[in-house]
């Protein structure tokens, strides 16, 4: 008998939680849903993480954030599931602070695992305005 867990999570972003997965060469595939109602159709994108035996790790639009949908009676995963998120959840807050930096102009010029797990970044943004002002 099959008992789903929904976990929730703080992914709002399917951009970057696909970046995240993709940094841990955690293999996704996305599966496209759709919902209706009485009133109106929606569709929205799940990420499903495939396990040999069949029962499919989940990343769930719930229409906030993805939540975690998985049968913990059939975790497959080399490491356990708080890890797991813990996990995701470092690489994707990683991922999102290079992405919301680069559209306010900054670059990343380093992104190290360290050993003790932490990530270090380092990013940099010069202030060309200034060096123009001075120019003219």
């Amino acid at each position: 008998m099959s008992h789903f867990t929904h976990m929730k999570t703080r992914f709002q972003n399917l951009f970057y939680l696909e970046k995240a997965l993709n940094r841990l060469n955690i293999v996704h595939k996305q599966q496209k849903t759709s919902i209706t109602n009485s009133t109106s159709k929606s569709s929205n994108i799940n990420l499903l993480i495939p396990q040999s035996n069949g029962y499919d790790i989940e990343f769930s639009w719930n229409g906030q954030e993805y939540e975690l949908v998985v049968d913990m009676s059939f975790w497959e995963q080399s490491y356990p599931i708080e890890s797991f998120i813990d996990k995701i959840a470092q690489q994707y807050a990683g991922e999102v602070i290079i992405g919301e930096s680069q559209k306010i102009g900054f670059q990343p010029i380093k992104y190290q695992q360290n050993m003790d797990g932490s990530n270090t970044l380092i990013l940099e943004r010069w202030n060309t305005e200034k060096f123009f002002d001075q120019v003219n």
